[in-house]
C-alpha cells in the first residue's frame, strides 16, 4: 500500500513539474528574448520549485554541500538523473552545460539551453567531437558562467560504473581553468528511468578544486577518483551498498581496461 501511494505521489509530482515548466516559460520567455539574465532567473525559479515540490509531495529532501563555485570554472559532475541537474542549476549563478546536440530541439529546454550559452556537441563523431567541443566552449568564453560537463557522458545508475571520457580532460587542458568536481547520490531516490521518486535526502556535493596545469592523464585519474569516491560515500550515507561497484571500478582502473564509454 505504501509503495502504491508513493507511485501515485510520484506521478502527481512529475505532472506538476512539467506543468510548472510550461507556466514559467510563458511568464519568463518574453523577457528572456531581450534580457539573457532573465533566462537564468527562470531556470533558478524552476529548479527551486522542483526541489520544494519534491520535498512536499514525495518526501524527497535535497541538500547542497561544499563551496558553491560562483566564478568562471568548469564543473565535472557525476550524473545519475535529472535531479542532479536541478540541484546544480539551483546552486550556481550562471550554469551552462556541455550537452548532446539533439537536446537543442527539445521544446522549452532547448531554447533556454541556447539562451544560457550551453554547448551542444555531436557525440557520434568521436575524435572530431572533442575538437568541436573545445572550439565551441572557447568561442563561448565571452558568455560568463559555470561550464558543467558530465565526464561519463550520460546518466549512470546509482552504484553502476562507467569509465570517464577523455573529452572532459581535453576541455580542462584547453581552457586552463580550475575544475570543481561534484559528487551526488540522487540516483538512489530519483533513478534515471521510471517514475518512482523515493523519500530521503538527495545530495550534490562540490569538492575541492583541481588547479590547472596537470596533464590530461593526471587530471582524468584525479577527477574520477574524487568524484567516484565521494559519490560512493554519499550513496552509502543514503543506505545503499556500493562496495561491489567500488571494487569493480578500482580493478578496472588498475588494469586499464577500456569500457564502451571510454570515448567521446
Amino acid at each position: 500500500m505504501r509503495l502504491a501511494l508513493q507511485y501515485i505521489l510520484s506521478f502527481i509530482f512529475i505532472a506538476q513539474m512539467y506543468l510548472s515548466m510550461f507556466v514559467l516559460a510563458v511568464i519568463f520567455t518574453p523577457i528572456a528574448l531581450f534580457h539573457r539574465d532573465t533566462a537564468f532567473t527562470a531556470v533558478h525559479a524552476f529548479c527551486g520549485w522542483v526541489r520544494f515540490s519534491a520535498r512536499w509531495i514525495c518526501g524527497l529532501r535535497s541538500e547542497i554541500r561544499g563551496e558553491v563555485p560562483m566564478d568562471e570554472v568548469m564543473i565535472a559532475s557525476k550524473h545519475q538523473s535529472f535531479f542532479d541537474i536541478i540541484l546544480i542549476c539551483s546552486a550556481v549563478p550562471r550554469p551552462k552545460f556541455v550537452m548532446k546536440k539533439q537536446l537543442v530541439w527539445t521544446p522549452i529546454v532547448g531554447w533556454y539551453a541556447k539562451r544560457m550559452g550551453c554547448v551542444p556537441v555531436d557525440r557520434g563523431k568521436r575524435g572530431q567531437a572533442i575538437k568541436d567541443m573545445l572550439a565551441r566552449v572557447k568561442s563561448g568564453q565571452d558568455l560568463p558562467g559555470q561550464l558543467i560537463i558530465f565526464p561519463q557522458g550520460t546518466r549512470v545508475a546509482a552504484g553502476a560504473y562507467l569509465p570517464y571520457k577523455v573529452g572532459v580532460g581535453a576541455i580542462y587542458d584547453g581552457l586552463g581553468q580550475e575544475c570543481v568536481p561534484a559528487a551526488t547520490n540522487v540516483g538512489v531516490f530519483w533513478p534515471r528511468h521510471g517514475i518512482l521518486r523515493k523519500p530521503g535526502l538527495a545530495v550534490v556535493e562540490f569538492l575541492p578544486r583541481i588547479t590547472p596545469g596537470k596533464t590530461v592523464p593526471e587530471f582524468m585519474a584525479q577527477v574520477e577518483a574524487e568524484v567516484e569516491g565521494a559519490s560512493n560515500r554519499l550513496m552509502t550515507e543514503a543506505g545503499m551498498d556500493v562496495s561491489g561497484a567500488e571494487i569493480a571500478a578500482q580493478k578496472r582502473r588498475r588494469a586499464g581496461v577500456p569500457g564502451r564509454a571510454d570515448r567521446t
